[in-house]
């Protein structure tokens, strides 16, 4: 069964290495994408609200907006599922802690254009 694998990378910094460790577990192809989630949405705007009415040129380009990266692929199987959670996990530690990301997982029904596990 296929499967997408999705993680919303907090700390780009990992970037390099979450790729590295999602290789090595065989996966051929990651869509990579810049991301934010509603708290970062909200807490721009919070701050916004008292941006001056003609803010300089200098200030917008400099405003500092955070993104997250977010990592999608769909896998062949159940065993390269748990190699990709345990690859991310080896670089990121405890995912539950504040601020590292979010993976989930779920079955595809159909998929065109991935090669079958064992056809790469």
């Amino acid at each position: 069964m296929y499967y997408t694998v999705v993680l919303v990378l907090n700390d780009l910094e990992h970037e390099a290495a979450i790729l590295d460790g999602w290789e090595k577990t065989g996966v051929t192809g990651v869509t990579i994408m810049d991301s934010t989630g509603l708290g970062r949405v909200r807490q721009r705007a919070s701050l916004r609200d008292d941006m001056p009415l003609m803010p300089s040129l200098h200030s917008l380009l400099h405003a500092g907006e955070e993104h997250h990266r977010t990592f999608i692929s769909v896998v062949d199987g159940d065993e390269i599922v748990d190699r990709i959670i345990a690859a991310t996990q080896a670089v990121l530690g405890d995912m539950t802690a504040p601020d590292t990301g979010i993976l989930f997982v779920m079955p595809v029904t159909r998929v065109v254009g991935v090669p079958r596990r064992g056809h790469y």
